[in-house]
C-alpha cells in the first residue's frame, strides 16, 4: 500500500529538514518547498494526503494560500507558525485549515498530529460518501453540495467534517465538548470561534435563513442540533 503523502511548505530550510526527516521516519513520503508558486505547481501532477502550511511565505500569502487548499484540495490542511496570536489562530481555522501548530514545536507533535488527520480520513473514506437530505446532496468524496436544480456549490474539508457530524446525528444535540473531541483541535475560544464561523458558512451554502434557520439550530449554552431528514446512499 502506498504511504501516504505529506507536503512541507515552509521558507526556512532547517524547518523543512526536520519535518521530512521525523515524518519518513514515521513511514510517511514527503515532497519539500520553500516557495508557493513551487508548491502549486507540484499539485498539477500530485495529490497530497496531508499539507503542512506555513504562514510566513516570501512568494504569496499563506492564509490565501490555505483558503485555495480548503476549497479545491482533498488534503487535510495543518498550519505551522510562529504567528502565536490566538486571533492569528482563529483565521486559519475559519479559512478552511484542519489543526494549527505554533513555532517552535516538537517534530513528534507534528507527527502525532498528522495521525490523527489521516485516521479520521480513513474513517470518512469507509462510509458512505454521499447524503441527502431536505433537497440537498452532499457529495463528500468531490466536497459539493448540489441543489434540486442541479447547482454546485463547493465546501472546504474543514466544512465537510463539521456537515457530516450533523448528517450523521440529525435530530440530537451535538454538544461543543463533542464536536470538539470528534473534530480534535484545542477547546476554548478559538476552537468555539472556528466552529461558529464554519457552521455560518454552511447555513449560507445551505441557503439558510440566517435569523431564523430551518436545518442547523443553534441550541444557546448547549450546542446544535440538525433538522433534517438524512438519507446516506
Amino acid at each position: 500500500m502506498t504511504q501516504p503523502l505529506v507536503t512541507i511548505l515552509d521558507d526556512e530550510p532547517e524547518i523543512r529538514l526536520m519535518l521530512a526527516d521525523a515524518l519518513q521516519e514515521a513511514g510517511f513520503r514527503t515532497a519539500s518547498f520553500a516557495r508557493a508558486t513551487e508548491f502549486e505547481a507540484s499539485l498539477k501532477t500530485s495529490s497530497p494526503d496531508v499539507c503542512l502550511v506555513d504562514l510566513g511565505l516570501p512568494d504569496k500569502d499563506g492564509l490565501a494560500l490555505v483558503h485555495r487548499l480548503a476549497l479545491e484540495s482533498g488534503a487535510a490542511i495543518i498550519i505551522i507558525s510562529g504567528r502565536a496570536q490566538v486571533q492569528d489562530r482563529v483565521t486559519g481555522l475559519e479559512l478552511g485549515a484542519d489543526d494549527y501548530i505554533i513555532k517552535p514545536f516538537d517534530p513528534a507533535e507534528v507527527v502525532a498530529r498528522v495521525r490523527v488527520r489521516l485516521r479520521k480520513r480513513q474513517t470518512s473514506d469507509k462510509t458512505a460518501n454521499q447524503a441527502q437530505f431536505e433537497g440537498w446532496t452532499a457529495l463528500f468524496d468531490r466536497y459539493i453540495l448540489v441543489d434540486t436544480n442541479g447547482n454546485e456549490t463547493p465546501f472546504s474539508h474543514a466544512e465537510g467534517e463539521v456537515l457530516r457530524l450533523f448528517l450523521d446525528n440529525p435530530k440530537r444535540l451535538v454538544s461543543r465538548a463533542h464536536m470538539q473531541e470528534t473534530l480534535g483541535g484545542t477547546a476554548g475560544e478559538s476552537f468555539d470561534r472556528a466552529m461558529d464561523v464554519r457552521i455560518s458558512r454552511l447555513r449560507t451554502k445551505l441557503k439558510e435563513d440566517p435569523k431564523n434557520p430551518r436545518l442547523i439550530k443553534t441550541i444557546y449554552g448547549a450546542g446544535y442540533i440538525f433538522l433534517g431528514d438524512v438519507h446516506w446512499t
